[in-house]
């Protein structure tokens, strides 16, 4: 079993943050075991705040964390130079 699906993560409002010590769960994934591969990136769409090439360009990672059997998997984002606001889209798959 596998699944995919996306996201937001909200950095707060301008002049916002690093993103230092922010984590997601994305959860109800009753399929997923500790073994699974879990993939999570920025995805390059308009969100509430940003265009897609904002979101191309921006030094923004997002990572898979922690995962929970039978349950989910933490996001993790960060900014990777200086700060940034508003609403960034994601994305994630596992298998």
């Amino acid at each position: 079993m596998s699944a995919q699906g996306h996201g937001t993560v909200d950095f707060g409002a301008a002049p916002g943050t690093g993103g230092t010590g922010v984590t997601l769960h994305v959860g109800s994934q009753g399929g997923i075991l500790t073994s699974s591969d879990v993939e999570v990136w920025l995805r390059c769409e308009d969100s509430a705040d940003h265009s897609a090439d904002e979101h191309f360009i921006e030094n923004i990672r997002v990572r898979a964390g922690k995962i929970i059997a039978a349950d989910g998997f933490d996001v993790v984002p960060e900014c990777l130079l200086g700060s940034t606001w508003g609403v960034w889209n994601y994305s994630w798959v596992w298998n």
